[in-house]
Protein backbone atom coordinates (compact mmCIF):
# COMPACT_ATOMS: atom_id res chain seq x y z
CA UNK A 1 0.00 0.00 0.00
CA UNK A 2 2.92 2.38 0.56
CA UNK A 3 5.33 2.21 -2.39
CA UNK A 4 8.98 3.18 -2.23
CA UNK A 5 9.41 6.88 -2.93
CA UNK A 6 6.13 7.95 -1.35
CA UNK A 7 6.12 11.57 -0.17
CA UNK A 8 4.95 11.93 3.42
CA UNK A 9 4.54 15.44 4.81
CA UNK A 10 6.45 15.81 8.08
CA UNK A 11 3.34 16.80 10.07
CA UNK A 12 1.62 13.46 9.32
CA UNK A 13 4.62 11.13 9.65
CA UNK A 14 3.57 9.86 13.12
CA UNK A 15 0.02 9.26 11.90
CA UNK A 16 1.30 7.26 8.92
CA UNK A 17 3.50 5.13 11.18
CA UNK A 18 0.48 4.51 13.42
CA UNK A 19 -1.62 3.59 10.39
CA UNK A 20 0.99 1.12 9.13
CA UNK A 21 1.19 -0.46 12.57
CA UNK A 22 -2.56 -0.89 13.08
CA UNK A 23 -4.20 -1.05 9.65
CA UNK A 24 -6.03 -4.23 8.75
CA UNK A 25 -6.32 -5.62 5.21
CA UNK A 26 -9.06 -3.71 3.40
CA UNK A 27 -10.70 -3.00 0.05
CA UNK A 28 -7.91 -0.61 -0.99
CA UNK A 29 -5.52 -3.58 -0.84
CA UNK A 30 -7.87 -5.73 -2.92
CA UNK A 31 -8.02 -3.27 -5.83
CA UNK A 32 -4.35 -2.29 -5.60
CA UNK A 33 -4.56 1.33 -4.42
CA UNK A 34 -1.12 2.79 -3.68
CA UNK A 35 -0.49 6.12 -1.97
CA UNK A 36 2.01 8.49 -3.55
CA UNK A 37 1.67 11.61 -1.35
CA UNK A 38 0.26 11.81 2.16
CA UNK A 39 -0.50 15.11 3.87
CA UNK A 40 -3.18 17.18 5.58
CA UNK A 41 -3.48 19.46 2.55
CA UNK A 42 -3.18 16.86 -0.20
CA UNK A 43 -3.42 13.10 -0.65
CA UNK A 44 -2.45 11.45 -3.93
CA UNK A 45 -3.00 7.79 -4.77
CA UNK A 46 -3.03 5.61 -7.85
CA UNK A 47 -5.14 2.60 -8.75
CA UNK A 48 -4.62 0.07 -11.53
CA UNK A 49 -7.24 -0.21 -14.24
CA UNK A 50 -7.44 -3.96 -14.75
CA UNK A 51 -9.82 -6.87 -14.15
CA UNK A 52 -10.15 -5.88 -10.46
CA UNK A 53 -11.50 -2.44 -11.35
CA UNK A 54 -13.23 -3.06 -14.71
CA UNK A 55 -16.95 -3.11 -15.30
CA UNK A 56 -18.27 -5.91 -17.57
CA UNK A 57 -17.40 -4.02 -20.78
CA UNK A 58 -13.69 -3.74 -20.00
CA UNK A 59 -13.45 -0.14 -18.82
CA UNK A 60 -12.94 1.41 -15.40
CA UNK A 61 -16.00 0.86 -13.21
CA UNK A 62 -17.50 4.09 -11.88
CA UNK A 63 -17.77 2.49 -8.45
CA UNK A 64 -14.03 1.87 -8.46
CA UNK A 65 -13.47 5.58 -9.11
CA UNK A 66 -15.74 6.42 -6.17
CA UNK A 67 -13.87 3.92 -4.00
CA UNK A 68 -10.58 5.61 -4.90
CA UNK A 69 -12.01 9.08 -4.24
CA UNK A 70 -13.41 8.17 -0.81
CA UNK A 71 -10.21 6.38 0.16
CA UNK A 72 -8.17 9.50 -0.60
CA UNK A 73 -10.39 11.97 1.24
CA UNK A 74 -11.00 9.69 4.22
CA UNK A 75 -7.29 9.34 4.81
CA UNK A 76 -6.70 13.07 4.35
CA UNK A 77 -9.45 13.85 6.86
CA UNK A 78 -8.00 11.36 9.32
CA UNK A 79 -4.68 13.21 9.30
CA UNK A 80 -6.28 16.43 10.54
CA UNK A 81 -8.31 15.16 13.50
CA UNK A 82 -7.48 14.04 17.03
CA UNK A 83 -7.25 10.32 16.27
CA UNK A 84 -7.54 9.41 19.98
CA UNK A 85 -10.97 11.01 20.45
CA UNK A 86 -12.40 11.50 16.95
CA UNK A 87 -13.16 9.50 13.83
CA UNK A 88 -13.63 10.71 10.25
CA UNK A 89 -16.55 9.04 8.46
CA UNK A 90 -17.89 9.61 4.97
CA UNK A 91 -21.48 10.85 4.84
CA UNK A 92 -21.88 11.88 1.19
CA UNK A 93 -19.98 11.46 -2.03
CA UNK A 94 -20.77 12.38 -5.60
CA UNK A 95 -18.84 11.73 -8.76
CA UNK A 96 -19.04 12.85 -12.36
CA UNK A 97 -17.48 10.33 -14.72
CA UNK A 98 -15.94 12.26 -17.61
CA UNK A 99 -13.80 9.83 -19.59
CA UNK A 100 -13.42 6.06 -19.81
CA UNK A 101 -10.14 4.22 -19.22
CA UNK A 102 -9.34 0.67 -20.37
CA UNK A 103 -5.95 -0.02 -18.80
CA UNK A 104 -2.97 1.45 -16.98
CA UNK A 105 -3.38 3.55 -13.85
CA UNK A 106 -5.62 6.36 -12.70
CA UNK A 107 -4.36 8.97 -10.23
CA UNK A 108 -6.50 10.66 -7.58
CA UNK A 109 -5.58 13.94 -5.92
CA UNK A 110 -7.70 15.03 -2.99
CA UNK A 111 -7.59 18.49 -1.42
CA UNK A 112 -9.73 19.89 1.40
CA UNK A 113 -12.23 22.56 0.36
CA UNK A 114 -13.61 23.09 3.88
CA UNK A 115 -12.45 21.96 7.31
CA UNK A 116 -14.91 22.68 10.09
CA UNK A 117 -15.24 21.32 13.62
CA UNK A 118 -17.79 18.68 12.60
CA UNK A 119 -17.48 18.36 8.81
CA UNK A 120 -14.90 18.42 6.08
CA UNK A 121 -15.48 18.69 2.33
CA UNK A 122 -12.87 17.35 -0.09
CA UNK A 123 -12.52 17.65 -3.86
CA UNK A 124 -10.96 14.69 -5.63
CA UNK A 125 -9.75 14.82 -9.23
CA UNK A 126 -9.02 11.51 -10.93
CA UNK A 127 -6.91 11.60 -14.08
CA UNK A 128 -5.42 9.01 -16.43
CA UNK A 129 -1.73 8.53 -17.22
CA UNK A 130 -1.91 11.37 -19.77
CA UNK A 131 -3.33 13.73 -17.09
CA UNK A 132 -6.78 13.76 -18.75
CA UNK A 133 -9.70 14.18 -16.37
CA UNK A 134 -11.50 10.88 -15.79
CA UNK A 135 -13.68 11.74 -12.79
CA UNK A 136 -14.33 14.70 -10.51
CA UNK A 137 -15.71 13.95 -7.08
CA UNK A 138 -16.69 15.76 -3.91
CA UNK A 139 -16.92 14.02 -0.54
CA UNK A 140 -18.32 15.22 2.77
CA UNK A 141 -16.78 13.77 5.91
CA UNK A 142 -18.33 13.94 9.38
CA UNK A 143 -15.99 14.32 12.34
CA UNK A 144 -17.52 12.32 15.20
CA UNK A 145 -16.53 11.18 18.69
CA UNK A 146 -14.67 7.89 18.64
CA UNK A 147 -16.64 5.06 20.27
Amino acid sequence: MLPVGIHIDEDVRDAVEDLIKHAKPNIADVVGIEFLHLGKEKVVARMPVDSRTHQPFGILHGGASVLLAETVCSLGSWFSIDRNTQAAVGVEINANHIKSVKSGFVYATGIPIHRGMTTQVWEIRIVDEEDRLVCISRCTIAIVKRR
